[in-house]
């Protein structure tokens, strides 16, 4: 029974070892992917932890109905007013004194902020009055948001410029976050980067498959950091228009006042998504509020005071479409006005890091070998199994619902899985090493690990059935260990079960791996010899006689002796045709050997 539960111990431990050696290596592969290999598996892990992500947001949106906030409001250049403007003014883009007049009018309404994701780049077609126009009037207002756009693409026709110091903001960072850095950036017209208008950045950065699911608060370029668009928008409005310096803790949190986003490795803030900025009428169209512009408009004009104005791009045809993890399609302006609302709402998500992947991997993968080990049933175990796995999805979904806190699927339940796999497959190691030790009582003899008398019967009647069948012999050998009552009454006991023990151990290495060593009762002991006919079971009989009596056997640590045996031999089918024939034949020749001198084979 202790070399049973060494066994189980044994394989519990292999186990384990296994288990969370898988999961060093997952850590390392996803921590440090440098090579093509570590990149494939973490390109996978990411992939797929990305589209679980996706998947909870999406069911997110259409069942808790998360509208987005009522004070953002965007004015949609989409299919509608293109057609409308480009009717009105015969051309695209439209003149840009056409954007200042738009200023004006909303600042009546008194807005919070009017945000224009739009790039007000030098352009042949637009005239310097109409560009005149657009600086002076957003210089005039201290809410009116501008972008610029930075990249790392090398052009030969541009060089990198240097932007004025009023743009930047400094960065108190004790984290490890590092942010993305660039090396080129598109201008605006200078009447806007040089003057008083709040510009920042619109870039956003896209995953591998190519979902926007972050966004960059702030970025590096020419070793300056630069806020994003809304980002900015969002922290002048918190710190009224006091955005000079940012802090970011030793957890990676960004804050701003009460508000903490928290940022990825990559110095990313993870968008928590809304319902369509259409589903509540956020969404304006331009052409609408330009036919309120006119003088004798009658209807009912929309209500902007203490809005949030975004304006862009909404329609197909200008490209400026992204795909998020709600919509396929989806508008880079509503993506600028849901990191507004991210941060109105302070409702950024947070991610778990490696190091509490793993730890959550490996409770996972504890809880499921508990439950496997544990259960008598491999159906209820599977069963038990798939229903952990449901419901770890299930309190994901709510985790990141409840709390904004994106914990991983895919490990966990790649973990579920290979715990399952590895602990049925622990469950049947032990069950056959049970099953072997089981099968070892009821076949060996305890004191001489030879077979016992009971397997000798069974085995002896099966190899003359097989023999018979194959028209083949087979011998027997019956041995006897001579004088050993009195070497028992002379030494004792004990130190006769060692000879005992001594005496089998030499009779199985002088036996071949074909032959079955038995104990027979007491100190005889036997030897089945499949396919041996007399001549050969003579001839090896004789060699294990000699074999005993010429090895000294330990009575004592110190002390040795030589010990003696008779044998008798018999054939199937020359001596008998049945077991109880062929034993009765060999007992007479051992009996011949004991009364002829004993050290020696008898044959009746």
């Amino acid at each position: 029974m202790k070399n049973l539960a060494k066994t189980k111990w044994f394989i519990y431990g292999t186990y384990l070892l296994l288990v969370f050696s898988t999961l060093l290596i997952c850590f390392v592969l996803l921590k440090n992917g440098d090579n093509s290999i570590n990149k494939i598996v973490t390109s996978f892990f990411e992939v797929a932890e990305n589209r679980t992500f996706d998947y909870r947001q999406s069911i997110k949106v259409n069942r808790q109905n998360s509208f987005p906030n009522k004070d953002i409001v965007i004015l949609a250049i989409d299919d509608a007013s293109m057609e409308s403007l480009w009717d009105k003014y015969g051309e695209w883009p439209i003149p840009r004194n056409v954007y200042a007049d738009i200023i004006e009018y909303l600042e009546t309404e008194q807005p919070k902020a009017i945000i224009f994701d739009l790039m007000f780049i030098k352009s042949l077609k637009t005239s310097k009055d109409a560009d005149s126009k657009l600086i002076s009037t957003m210089n005039k207002y201290s809410n009116i948001y501008t972008g610029i756009n930075f990249d790392n693409m090398d052009y030969d026709a541009r060089e990198p410029i240097n932007l004025p110091e009023r743009l930047s903001v400094k960065v108190n960072n004790t984290s490890k976050a590092n942010f993305i850095k660039y090396k080129n950036c598109r201008p605006i017209i200078d009447g806007l980067l040089n003057g008083n208008v709040n510009v920042a950045s619109t870039n956003t950065e896209r995953d591998a498959d190519g979902i926007i699911r972050h966004f960059s608060p702030i970025m590096l370029y020419n070793n300056n950091y630069y806020p994003h668009l809304a980002f900015k928008a969002g922290a002048d409005y918190i710190l009224n228009k006091n955005l000079e310096q940012l802090y970011i803790d030793n957890d990676r949190n960004l804050q701003v006042e009460d508000v903490k986003i928290p940022l990825t490795s990559h110095g990313n803030a993870i968008l928590n998504w809304y319902s369509h900025f259409d589903s509540i009428s956020n969404t304006y169209p331009l052409y609408k509020l330009i036919n309120e512009m006119s003088p004798d408009f009658q209807g009912t004009k929309f209500n902007f005071k203490d809005k949030f104005i975004f304006l862009g791009v909404t329609a197909d045809s200008m490209y400026d479409i992204k795909s998020v993890p709600i919509e396929k399609k989806y508008p880079g302006v509503t993506i600028q006005a849901t990191v507004l609302n991210n941060i109105l709402d302070n409702n950024f998500i947070k991610k778990t890091d490696s190091y509490l992947n793993v730890l959550i991997t490996a409770a996972v993968i504890l809880l499921v070998g508990a439950i496997v080990m544990l259960s008598n049933s491999t159906v209820f175990a599977l069963l038990s199994t798939v229903l952990f796995g449901i419901a770890y999805v299930f309190v994901s979904y709510y985790i990141l619902v409840l709390y904004n806190l994106w914990i991983p699927i895919v490990l966990p339940v790649l973990a579920v899985v290979a715990a399952f796999t590895l602990s049925i497959l622990a469950k049947y190691l032990m069950k056959s090493r049970d099953f072997e030790y089981q099968y070892k009582l009821a076949t060996l003899d305890g004191l001489t690990e030879l077979y016992n008398h009971r397997y000798f019967q069974d085995t002896l009647r099966k190899q003359i059935d097989i023999a018979r069948r194959y028209n083949q012999s087979v011998s027997l050998i019956i041995c006897d260990i001579d004088f050993f009552k009195k070497f028992n009454d002379t030494y004792g006991h004990q130190t006769g079960d060692a000879v005992l023990r001594q005496v089998a151990q030499t009779l199985k290495k002088n036996s071949r791996v074909t032959d079955f060593v038995c104990r027979y009762g007491g100190e005889e002991m036997s030897i089945i010899l499949p396919n041996t006919n007399a001549e050969e079971a003579m001839l090896l009989a004789n060699r294990i006689c000699s074999a005993v009596s010429e090895k000294p056997f330990h009575i004592t640590p110190v002390d040795k002796t030589n010990i003696t045996i008779s044998l008798g031999v018999s054939t199937f089918p020359d001596n008998a045709q049945t077991p109880q024939d062929l034993i009765e034949w060999a007992d007479k020749g051992l009996y011949y050997a004991k009364e002829h001198g004993r050290n020696q084979v008898g044959r009746y």
